[in-house]
């Protein structure tokens, strides 16, 4: 969100492994990609206030029909009907709500997000489905695609390998961003990007996920998975001053890491002043564009 303000050149590239809620249902009934993301980078990138970012974001109660769907979800399934692709689907809906930038899927393939876990209860080592991931009750030791070789989305490929700046994060580590550094061409092409690559450390955990992690634990997730160097910088929030909630089953991430990990993580306060749990958009895009301008000086 932070970025809207500073480029209109912006391209998010979102994960297709969701098999949870309204998107589940769609993927499983209808047999198309999930919505569901799509939708969340579609309403993010509109303008604020919107009355029709309302709608997208609007869901059906009740458990019958369509209850338990989103609108934007079934509005983008809709337009894939109308235009006979969902590529096309997910940028008619960015025109219909003024998206600033591109949504742009990873990959088009059927992949479903499995993850094998150290501890899990009755022994089962292995869980299948992003939706069922967090609530398997054990600690994550890694996570993977079904089918492992699932081909990166074209347009996506190209828009990283075009790219000044590439920011991975924040979001969920296992469910979100590793889905996405998974597909084997979108990791290359990161890799390959000239762009300044910069990964957005949670500010609190999430439990199920990264219980316990500190800003080196997150670090080290994405190096077991796909290799060290993807990126050229950390940030993480190093504002602590308002612990979050007793009752809270999440907790603020730490501000530790390696020594070896010291010249390329930033801390700042970072800490949104309304949500203690999320980023302040407008912060995070300040250390971001300061150093996209501290990189461009030195080139």
């Amino acid at each position: 969100n932070g970025m809207k303000g500073r480029t209109k050149d912006l391209t998010a590239v979102v994960t297709m492994a969701d098999d949870g809620g309204s998107s589940g249902k769609l993927r499983r009934e209808l047999g198309i990609p999930p919505p569901g993301d799509l939708r969340h980078c579609i309403t993010a990138l509109a303008d604020e206030g919107s009355l029709l970012k309302q709608l997208f974001e609007y869901r059906f109660g009740g458990s019958m029909g369509l209850g338990g769907h989103n609108f934007g979800n079934l509005f983008i399934v809709a337009m894939s009907e109308i235009t006979g692709n969902f590529e096309r689907a997910v940028a008619e809906s960015s025109k219909v709500l003024a998206v600033q930038g591109r949504i742009l899927p990873s990959t088009l393939v059927n992949v479903t997000l499995s993850a094998e876990l150290a501890g899990a209860a009755q022994g089962a080592a292995v869980v299948r489905g992003e939706s069922a991931i967090t609530d398997a009750g054990g600690p994550i030791e890694r996570v993977y695609l079904l089918p492992e070789s699932a081909t990166g989305y074209g347009e996506a490929i190209h828009a990283l390998l075009q790219a000044e700046i590439i920011v991975i994060g924040p979001g969920s580590l296992y469910t979100s961003i590793m889905p996405n550094l998974l597909v084997r061409e979108i990791g290359e092409a990161i890799r390959a990007s000239a762009a300044l690559k910069i990964y957005v450390c949670n500010v609190a955990t999430q439990p199920g996920e990264t219980d316990d992690y500190d800003i080196g634990s997150h670090i080290q997730a994405i190096e077991k998975h796909v290799g060290a160097g993807l990126v050229d910088y950390v940030i993480g929030n190093n504002n602590l001053s308002r612990p979050l909630p007793a009752t809270s089953s999440s907790q603020l991430v730490q501000p530790t890491f390696a020594a070896e990990y010291a010249d390329r993580v930033i801390l700042a306060d970072v800490v949104s002043q309304e949500n203690i749990w999320r980023h302040d958009p407008e912060k995070l895009a300040q250390i971001i564009m300061t150093l996209y301008e501290k990189q461009a000086k030195r080139a």
